[in-house]
């Protein structure tokens, strides 16, 4: 039994605020501690986690694709002895999640124990909630529990909805998952709860460690705890965590402004965790106006004041109507002019910017759906926040070049418009969304596309890309060529969209070392390695885009042990085996063109290839889906991807695949994989 505190300090009261933030001695069979506000407390924060003035531990702080770590300080002392098993512990806390929007966010937080702050340093934002990235997720040497609280559904951790509560043993699939609520103790029922709802909740997490139960539960924070949990499983945690371990919250965002908070926090070992007491708690912050005071009466019997009242309001609602509209305009955007949309046009196309128009997040962004007053026609608008003023002149240019682009298979990018912070870009409508969510449908009734379908649109990005790269005045590199960016028109036909990373060039001249940017599974090797963008690295992403779409399967995939690996090692294994229709999604029922499917899977491989020099153009690739030449003989030293070595030498890091060779997966190792400026 443990017997002295977590740390040798004495209760401390902080009045500044009328909050209680201390740390609690326990007797001889425990150590304890608790939070009431976070007033003085001493926390290791990192990322974007701080202390507000009034008390909040805020997790993050509504920027965008950013991550904050709170542990407390001192290490947990889990083992009663050096080779002991990891005893009873209980944790209370209390937490908020303030959004802008009411029914979307991104993304949760988590109750998490570590090894400490430097365990969690390389976890990546967004989905991974700043817990573990692309290539660490699922690996033992982790030593990681944690709850999250998650309110984005990611079809790559299993994620049952976008308002769960879950178990996580060193990854973010969580082994016990259930939507968001409690069971009511009088009559069992099941009361959901909206995890951003903009109110306060409290959690219980409970370890036995005798019998190695995990109980979690919540409810809302004038709640009672429950008696039954939300979740409940047997899970021996002596074989996850290690001394020292550290306790702790982790959040990120993604490209919304979510903003997650902590409001109190107590743990117990060998015992409860005290009581939190709600009533000293810090208040969450409140978005939008106020509720109306009822302080004037209706009755005030000067006709001076009421006209003063009148005319002032009139002046006030005139100031907050030409606010609304403010827009950010500089002197160099006159030449631009036909090119620029009015703030006002977009905000009533979409009813300002309203959640039922919202289509979803793209990379840095929020797309909404609109219809222009004037003309009535749909557009596609992403909002985009763009920080920083450097560089804006020739983004602003480029996005003005692109808009000039017209091909059936590219999405048309129609003007921009400027304000504030944000940049924000208008599309083309596409009726039938993006090509990801017909290839990974759950349900059976849901629609899909057959193999004549995902054939023509293969053929259709190529043909969006060729242009891209060889036709147009300027080569166009894409960057984030992936099955979410090609959008279906009303004819199902594929276009290429989403072009807010594009970088254009002179033809014949040499690109510049930029930021490494795109999405984890797509991005060359030399890419990450030189930082030039080049029509290779899209034909690259263009090779796994083709296993995606044949395949019916995400670029990384995962095995039934939790190893992560490239879909296209995958595939290389049943080329190998002499296998390659095994490959094919089964969702096609064996109904496709079996020449057609062995053309585009031998070439999503050699597309796909490690060495830039061995991939073809896209014009050589329009002439083998055409049929003019037939795809060169390939052999296994054309395909062996036997790569370790040279990634290794080159200094790049590696994903090893369980099932064949090795490929690189450096992919998952850059800040910036999120797609989108």
């Amino acid at each position: 039994m443990i017997g002295h505190m977590l740390c040798h300090l004495l209760p401390i009261l902080f009045l500044g605020h009328g909050l209680l933030g201390s740390l609690v001695a326990g007797g001889s069979d425990g150590d304890q501690f608790v939070y009431t506000g976070f007033t003085g407390a001493d926390l290791t924060l990192d990322g974007s986690a701080t202390v507000t003035a009034t008390g909040l531990l805020e997790l993050t702080n509504g920027t965008t694709h950013q991550k904050g770590h709170a542990l407390h300080p001192a290490p947990l002392r889990l083992r009663g002895s050096p080779n002991g098993t990891v005893q009873s512990f209980s944790v209370a806390f209390v937490f908020g999640i303030v959004s802008s929007y009411l029914d979307f966010s991104t993304h949760g937080l988590a109750l998490v124990v570590a090894p400490g702050s430097r365990s969690l340093s390389s976890a990546l934002t967004d989905q991974y909630m700043g817990l573990t990235n692309a290539q660490d997720g699922g690996k033992a040497t982790n030593h990681m529990f944690a709850v999250e609280l998650d309110t984005v559904q990611n079809l790559e951790f299993h994620d049952i909805n976008a308002n769960h509560v879950g178990i996580d043993i060193n990854s973010l699939s969580s082994v016990l998952s259930n939507d968001a609520g409690y069971y009511h103790d009088k009559n069992g029922s099941f009361q959901n709860l909206s995890l951003i709802s903009r109110e306060a909740m409290q959690v219980w997490v409970d370890y036995d460690g005798v019998t190695m139960q995990i109980d979690v539960t919540i409810a809302p924070l004038a709640t009672v705890k429950p008696e039954k949990p939300l979740l409940s499983c047997i899970y021996n945690l002596s074989t996850v965590l290690v001394e020292p371990s550290y306790i702790g919250f982790s959040s990120a965002t993604g490209p919304g402004n979510s903003r997650h908070y902590v409001l109190g926090w107590s743990f117990g070992m060998n015992r409860p965790a005290p009581v939190i007491d709600i009533t000293k708690l810090p208040k969450l912050p409140q978005l939008g106006s106020k509720p109306r005071s009822k302080v004037l009466e209706i009755t005030l019997p000067i006709a001076s004041a009421a006209l003063v009242l009148t005319v002032g309001t009139v002046l006030i609602l005139l100031v907050r109507r030409r606010l609304r509209y403010t827009e950010l305009r500089e002197d160099w955007e006159s030449e631009f002019g036909p090119h620029r949309f009015a703030y006002k046009d977009l905000f009533h196309a979409t009813e300002g910017f309203k959640d039922k128009h919202l289509l979803g997040a793209g990379g840095f962004g929020m797309v909404y759906r609109g219809e222009l007053q004037k003309s009535r026609v749909e557009v596609a608008v992403k909002k985009v926040s763009h920080g920083s003023k450097q560089g804006m002149k020739e983004f602003i240019a480029e996005i003005v070049s692109i808009g000039r682009i017209r091909h059936r298979n590219l999405v048309q990018l129609l003007g921009y418009c400027r304000r504030k912070d944000e940049l924000i870009l208008v599309y083309d409508y596409m009726s039938n969304g993006s090509l990801d969510k017909y290839l990974y449908t759950e349900e059976e009734d849901d629609p899909t596309l057959d193999w004549a379908q995902r054939f023509r649109i293969i053929k259709g990005v190529a043909s969006g890309l060729h242009y891209l790269h060889e036709r147009w005045e300027k080569v166009v590199v894409h960057r984030d060529i992936k099955t979410s960016n090609v959008l279906l028109d009303k004819e199902m036909n594929g276009r290429l969209g989403d072009f807010g990373l594009a970088k254009l060039y002179d033809h014949g001249a040499n690109p510049q070392t930029t930021r490494v940017v795109g999405t984890t599974g797509y991005l060359a090797p030399e890419l990450v390695r030189t930082g030039k963008a080049t029509p290779l690295a899209d034909v690259f992403a263009f090779g796994t885009f083709l296993l995606e779409v044949t395949c019916g399967q995400r670029p990384i995939k995962q095995d039934e042990q939790g190893n992560q690996f490239l879909l296209v090692d995958w595939v290389l294994q049943h080329w190998h085996g002499e296998s390659l229709l095994e490959a094919v999604d089964p969702r096609l029922r064996g109904e496709y063109n079996s020449g057609e499917v062995r053309l585009v899977l031998q070439m999503g491989l050699l597309c796909a290839h490690p060495s830039a020099a061995a991939r073809p153009s896209m014009q050589r690739v329009l002439q083998y889906l055409d049929g003019e030449t037939p795809l060169p003989e390939m052999t296994r030293s054309d395909l062996s991807f036997n790569m370790l070595a040279l990634l290794q030498r080159k200094g790049l890091n590696v994903m090893s695949c369980p099932c064949s060779s090795t490929m690189m997966s450096s992919v998952g190792t850059i800040s910036d994989l999120s797609g989108g400026r």
